[in-house]
Formats: C-alpha cells, sequence, structure tokens
C-alpha cells in the first residue's frame, strides 16, 4: 500500500493547483490524508460506502469511491459543494487510482524477480508472469551489493535512485546484508562496463549513504531462468573474493581465475597439496620483512632488480632475503616452477583459514 505520506502529499498538490481541500480515507473510515482539520466523517463515510453510488454529496461534501481492481480501496473527500469541487475529486480519483496500480505493478515486478533471482519459479510460470508484467527478453546481469556491517534503508534508497529512470532494472533484497541489482544490460556491450558499473555503486554508496560495499557481479545471462545462475555466480564471487582478493572492492566471476578452482577443492585435498609442497611444517605466516618482500616479488613478475628498486634495498640484500626465504621454505621462488607452486600453496592456506573460520563461526552459533 502507498504510504501516508505520499497520499498526503498528492492531497496537497492538488489542493494547491484547485484551491479545493480533500481527505482521503480508507474502506473503513481511517483519516489517511488530509489538507483541512479532520471533523467526524465515520457515519457519513461508513454510510457512503455501504450504497450503491461511486459518488455522493453528503454533509456538504463530495464523496468519492477509489476501486482498485474492482475492489473499494479508498473514499475521497472533496470539501465543497460546486461542480468544480466535484471535477476536482473526480480527477484527484484519476491521480490516486493511477498511483496505487503504478505502485502495485511496481512491487508485483520486484516480488517477481526476486522469486526469479531465488529459483523459486518453473520456468513455464516465469515467462507467463513475466508477459503479464511487461517484463522483456534481454540480457541481464545480476550484482550483488554486499553492505559492510548493518545495512539500513537508505542503502536500497540510494541504489533505487540510481536507476529509478528505467523500468528495465530490478533492485530487490533478499537477505538482511545486501542487495541485489538484476541490470539489464543490452546498451552495455563491453566487459569493461560492467566493471565500471560496479566501481560507481561502491562510489556512491560510499559518498551518499556514508557505508562500505562490495560489490560481486555473475555473467551475463540471456533467459530468465539463468538469472538465479548469475546471482549464485555474483554470490560466489563475494566469497572468493574475501579470501583472495579482500583489497578489491569489485569482484567479478568470470575473472576469479584459478582462485575459484581452488574454492571449490575438498579440505582433504588441501592437505595432501600443502604435505606435498611443504611437508609436515607448513607455514602459518611470515613477518612482515618477509611477506612484503614475496609481495613485491612477484607483482615484479621474479625481476629482482626492480623489486628492489621498489623495496629500497640492494639487489645482494634481496637475494640474501630470497636465500634465506628458499631455506625457510624448500622452494626457490627465484624460478618460475617454484614460484608458481609458492603462490598457489598461500591461496591453498588462504582458503583453509577461511573454511575454518566459518566452522568456527557455525559452532559459537
Amino acid at each position: 500500500m502507498l504510504s501516508n505520506h505520499k497520499l498526503q502529499v498528492t492531497l496537497e498538490e492538488i489542493k494547491e493547483i484547485s484551491r479545493i481541500d480533500l481527505a482521503l480515507y480508507s474502506d473503513k473510515g481511517k483519516l489517511l490524508a488530509s489538507t483541512y482539520e479532520e471533523e467526524d466523517m465515520e457515519e457519513a463515510i461508513r454510510f457512503f460506502a455501504d450504497s450503491m453510488a461511486e459518488s455522493q454529496m453528503l454533509s456538504g461534501c463530495h464523496f468519492f469511491k477509489i476501486l482498485i481492481e474492482n475492489e473499494l480501496e479508498y473514499i475521497l473527500l472533496a470539501k465543497a459543494t460546486s461542480e468544480e469541487a466535484y471535477m476536482i475529486g473526480r480527477l484527484a480519483v484519476c491521480q490516486i487510482r493511477n498511483m496505487v496500480s503504478a505502485y502495485r505493478e511496481q512491487f508485483d515486478r520486484n516480488s517477481f524477480m526476486q522469486n526469479v533471482v531465488l529459483g523459486n519459479m518453473l520456468v513455464v510460470d516465469m515467462y507467463n508472469k513475466a508477459k503479464k508484467l511487461h517484463i522483456e527478453p534481454a540480457q541481464r546481469v545480476v550484482f550483488i551489493i554486499e553492505v559492510s556491517g548493518k545495512k539500513d534503508g537508505i542503502v536500497m534508497e540510494t541504489v533505487k535512485n540510481l536507476f529509478v529512470s528505467t523500468t528495465r532494472d530490478f533492485v530487490t533484497e533478499v537477505d538482511e546484508k545486501s542487495v541485489i541489482l538484476v541490470k539489464d544490460v543490452r546498451d552495455m556491450p563491453e566487459d569493461e562496463e560492467l566493471v565500471e558499473l560496479a566501481k560507481m555503486l561502491v562510489d556512491n554508496l560510499h559518498t551518499e549513504a556514508m557505508v562500505k560495499v562490495r560489490v560481486g557481479f555473475g555473467n551475463r545471462v540471456d533467459l530468465l531462468q539463468d538469472i538465479t545462475r548469475s546471482y549464485q555466480e555474483a554470490r560466489m564471487a563475494l566469497e572468493v573474493g574475501s579470501i583472495f582478493y579482500a583489497e578489491s572492492d569489485t569482484v567479478s566471476y568470470s575473472k576469479l581465475g584459478i582462485g575459484r578452482l581452488i574454492y571449490q577443492l575438498p579440505t582433504s585435498l588441501c592437505e595432501m597439496f600443502l604435505k606435498e609442497v611443504f611437508g609436515e611444517k607448513v607455514p602459518d605466516g611470515f613477518d612482515e620483512e618477509t611477506t612484503v618482500t614475496i609481495q613485491k616479488f612477484f607483482e615484479n613478475n621474479l625481476n629482482i632488480s626492480e623489486t628492489a628498486r621498489q623495496l629500497y634495498v640492494h639487489r645482494n640484500t634481496l637475494v640474501y632475503r630470497l636465500e634465506r626465504i628458499e631455506k625457510m621454505l624448500g622452494l626457490d621462488i627465484r624460478t618460475f616452477e617454484d614460484a608458481m607452486l609458492f603462490k598457489i600453496a598461500l591461496m591453498v592456506i588462504s582458503n583453509m583459514n577461511y573454511q575454518k573460520s566459518l566452522i568456527e563461526i557455525k559452532e559459537e552459533e
């Protein structure tokens, strides 16, 4: 149902134009909005509601019934007896009826898309309902906007306002931590445009709603029944991204790379792999100097000279550090094969630590 605030604003705007006072009641006689001081009209409203008339003059007012889908929804009063008041009342009835119908259709569309996202509909029912709601075939991508901390209404409103100009996009929610955007991407043929949209969402929510968010998105889909797959991909993008790409605010399912493969490996295989690489002593972590050295060395594609320059150390100092790491791990990360093996092993360790943290959280609950 439309909020009383929106109804009040509508009546006030009509009065400002027409200078006719208006009041709106529910079908049960409860006052919802009014431009003048409330009077006791309960008996007159009840009498009018029970009558067969669609409009009637009672107690110095024009009374109008507002029917939505042939059901009495509201009763409108125009506080005057003139012909002009009757005309303004009729116009107000049309305005409110159209507002309610549009609101209900939008609510039905969002509810429909929510069920599509969650995979709660049969394919046949899905297409029949889509036709009734005028939802046309299109290429779509699901974006999940995950809020850090507690989500409030301003996040949802901010995202809705960003896409309020089009009826081709859908903004909904399925849990307490995230907002779902089902985006029509027919006008966005390049994948880079999807990345830019995700960044725009992050920036706008940080600026407008003052919240920190992460955005994950799935692959493009052409069929309604595949939207749930894009949603699941977006969900996985966020989960995998939190393990391997924690520094990034936007994560694309198509760019997860080897992280997606490692995430889906059973724990037993992960443990077996780590034993093969490190033996019985799997490293829990490294000191800050070692961590920064390894990170910079990988960022510079195993280039010793460039890494030394960025770390502000002598080349021989860096070589000494790398030799120390080799003694510690049994891997010479100056060679491509050992570097690749070590990089994968670090990702496996991160994944196992993440899975253990989930188990601990469940046990605490």
